[in-house]
């Protein structure tokens, strides 16, 4: 146990080289796509951008569920999702990136279009370039202070032992929960709904907060298993496996269910306000990958990850990730692209942007796993962690 609690990460030179060629892939990807084709570029910006701040937020709020709830099941791997939060400052300055990019992406966003488009006049006090950026100012410095002092704690923690600074988490994670609930739900109308000013739905915000923490428990569970399997984390058992499984199954069938109720309730409905989004999704491409996310995002993990054998085992485990890792670009090209691009395109620009923003992901992580001991040496529920069985 003493070694496992001295556990840290060392991150070979051979491995770092990787991830910049793939950083490397990703930035040559964006020049040529933004020469060649503007709006897809930025199309892909947007994507990768909102794919992988989402897992950071679902991360942070993973993290801060677990101090709520006593969770001793989770203490000895509550690094990973600290590692993953890490990311948020990073995402944040390619937000304010995208200021350059927001004519090709937000119609809302044009000089004189509330002139000629009264809804769009009417939403205008709250769609307007200025606040837009004010909005993502106040998000990511929020979420940049709250998962900084849960940080700081932890590693006080470390060093000093005692219940304070385990208290003190508990009590931060209370607030933090809420803030991280309405401040994520509305930097995704922000981000993705209002692609389609016309658009709307009461669902969309809800249901975009439950696919961040599901897929981001996904990958705090991808991480977990890749790092015992080169060595560490040497207390991950059967039952560990079982309760990231049980995170993964139970937010895969509230994200379907919010899918299925917002698709009942328009259909139902039949506004042509709210119908339009299906509408100019039925067709090719887009119709397929309607079901596709389907299968992928509940069908899959709700099949596979039910019986208890199988949620046990990290080889049915495995490539449920993998498909829920697939399912979250999928659902995400799915809103993105019909607004943007306005016709299913995927090649090499789509392939090489996500390389390259999975490289940055994945250094900024690692990065962070490096600077600490990986099992909290002094984690008041530590034991119950490394010895639970059920």
């Amino acid at each position: 146990m003493s070694n496992s609690m001295e556990d840290k990460l060392i991150v070979q030179k051979n491995f770092r080289y990787l991830l910049f060629g793939l950083i490397g892939i990703g930035v040559i990807s964006m020049v040529a796509g933004f020469i060649t084709d503007p709006h897809r570029a930025w199309a892909n910006y947007l994507l990768n951008n909102y794919y992988f701040v989402s897992l950071a937020i679902g991360a942070a709020f993973f993290g801060a569920i677990q101090y709520i709830a006593q969770a001793g099941w989770s203490a000895a791997f509550k690094r990973i999702p600290e590692a993953m939060a890490s990311y948020v400052p990073v995402a944040a300055v390619f937000f304010l990136i995208m200021y350059f990019g927001m004519h090709s992406l937000f119609h809302w966003s044009h000089e004189g279009i509330t002139e000629i488009d009264k809804l769009i006049a009417h939403k205008a006090p709250y769609l307007n370039v200025p606040f837009f950026f004010v909005r993502v100012i106040l998000f990511f410095g929020l979420w940049i202070v709250m998962i900084r002092l849960l940080r700081k704690i932890s590693l006080k923690e470390d060093a000093e032992g005692g219940l304070e600074h385990f208290y003190r988490s508990e009590k931060y994670s209370k607030v933090i929960i809420f803030i991280i609930a309405i401040s994520f739900t509305l930097f995704a109308i922000d981000m993705i709904m209002s692609l389609e000013p016309h658009w709307f739905s009461a669902l969309f915000a809800a249901k975009s907060f439950i696919a961040a923490f599901l897929h981001a428990s996904t990958v705090i569970a991808l991480i977990v298993i890749i790092l015992h399997k080169i060595g560490h984390l040497s207390m991950l058992n059967r039952s560990h496996l079982h309760d990231f499984s049980r995170y993964i199954f139970m937010l895969s069938i509230v994200w379907g269910y919010f899918n299925f109720a917002e698709f009942m309730l328009i259909w139902y409905g039949n506004i042509p306000e709210e119908t339009m989004f299906y509408v100019n999704r039925s067709q090719g491409v887009f119709g397929v990958l309607f079901y596709a996310n389907i299968i992928m995002n509940w069908f899959i993990p709700f099949l596979f990850l039910m019986p208890r054998m199988t949620s046990r085992s990290k080889v049915f485990m495995l490539p449920v990730i993998i498909v829920l890792i697939i399912g979250q670009y999928t659902e995400l090209y799915y809103y993105i692209w019909p607004a943007v691009v306005k016709e299913a395109k995927f090649g090499l620009l789509e392939v090489g942007t996500y390389l390259g923003f999975l490289g940055l992901f994945t250094l900024v992580v690692t990065n962070t796993l490096s600077k600490a001991s990986l099992v909290p040496r002094k984690h008041p529920y530590l034991e119950e962690s490394i010895y639970h069985q059920f």
